[in-house]
């Protein structure tokens, strides 16, 4: 199996450049003076969530290769491109299934391309993620838990669409690895990195890029304790699945994907380990990330930095950056965590 590369991650940033923001490394002045902290605050990207980096790069590479293959087939599960009455390559409409940050950010850059999106997303995801990707002008498909994937491929079907999967594919792998490439850049002696790990797209791309740039970084990705199925999957050498049900119980809805063969592929050769917080654990994150340092995160986007609080005896000590992936949630939870 090809795994993505530096170079590849390079490419993706050309094309995402002027398409997504170049988030800051925010210092952390309350943190502890031996464990100095960097923020990533992926929140404050225009659909409030690092998704917009791998989003952007597939429908911009699916775009390039339509262009040069005039209307041949495209790749990964997409179907053919047509072609209009002057011969050039037409876009295909997109189908995409997610929880809701990738929905949005496709949404947002099918727009931005001209081109029609569908959205499959499970009943129970946030009505603040539903509106938001309809504000981009997809349709969205509600579905129940679990079935939000083969509805998709159903769609893909009956459309003649181009699946662009949330995290099984190389594009957008590399697209999420540019926030990496920006964390080696700006902070090239980091010790540490935190990530989330769901499907593993944003852990395989950030982990490829530093340890590429800052080999002598640890990558560690942070996972609710109540769908911890890639710290399985690391221990057992193999995916192992967790049920549906058991997922869905996290209040990080962001998080309940599992790993591919292909992103888990990627976790064994870039990820150092995997630690565990509890669902208390992240909403005192919430409420640090809120009160200290001014930024609204979700669930998702609070788990890293729920394990510096709380698990640094797991952790090498030394300077940490926590990617701080979305910031999407939910305003009765924000209120609730808040308190």
């Amino acid at each position: 199996m090809q795994l993505v590369s530096l170079d590849d991650i390079r490419t993706a940033a050309d094309r995402v450049r002027g398409q997504v923001l170049r988030t800051p490394l925010l210092p952390a002045p309350w943190a502890d003076t031996d464990r100095p902290l960097w923020l990533k605050p992926e929140s404050l990207q225009a659909i409030g969530a690092f998704k917009l980096r791998g989003a952007v790069n597939a429908l911009a590479a699916l775009d390039e290769r339509a262009g040069a293959q005039g209307g041949a087939a495209g790749q990964g599960g997409a179907a053919g491109q047509g072609v209009d009455g002057q011969g050039v390559a037409a876009r295909p409409s997109v189908v995409a299934y997610s929880s809701g940050n990738h929905a949005q950010a496709v949404a947002c850059a099918a727009q931005r391309l001209g081109v029609a999106a569908h959205i499959v997303m499970p009943e129970n995801t946030p009505q603040v993620k539903v509106e938001g990707t309809r504000m981009y002008g997809a349709e969205v498909v509600l579905v129940p838990v679990g079935e939000r994937e083969s509805a998709a491929y159903r769609l893909v079907d009956e459309l003649g669409a181009v699946l662009v999967p949330p995290f099984d594919h190389p594009d957008i792998i590399a697209g999420q690895g540019t926030a990496g490439l920006e964390i080696g850049d700006d902070l090239p002696d980091v010790e540490l990195v935190l990530v989330p790990i769901s499907g593993g797209g944003l852990a395989s791309g950030v982990g490829t890029a530093v340890k590429a740039l800052c080999p002598n970084a640890t990558v560690v990705g942070v996972e609710p304790e109540l769908a911890a199925d890639a710290a399985d999957s690391l221990r057992a050498g193999q995916v192992v699945e967790w049920p549906v049900e058991d997922r869905v119980r996290t209040i990080a809805d962001g998080l309940r994907s599992q790993p591919s063969e292909l992103t888990f592929a990627h976790l064994q050769a870039v990820v150092d380990g995997i630690v565990t917080v509890t669902e208390d654990e992240i909403r005192d994150a919430m409420r640090v990330l809120a009160t200290r340092s001014r930024l609204i995160a979700e669930p998702s986007g609070a788990v890293p930095l729920a394990a510096y609080l709380h698990r640094s005896g797991e952790l090498p000590r030394g300077r940490t950056v926590v990617v701080v992936s979305g910031g999407n949630v939910d305003r009765a939870m924000l209120a609730d965590v808040l308190g």
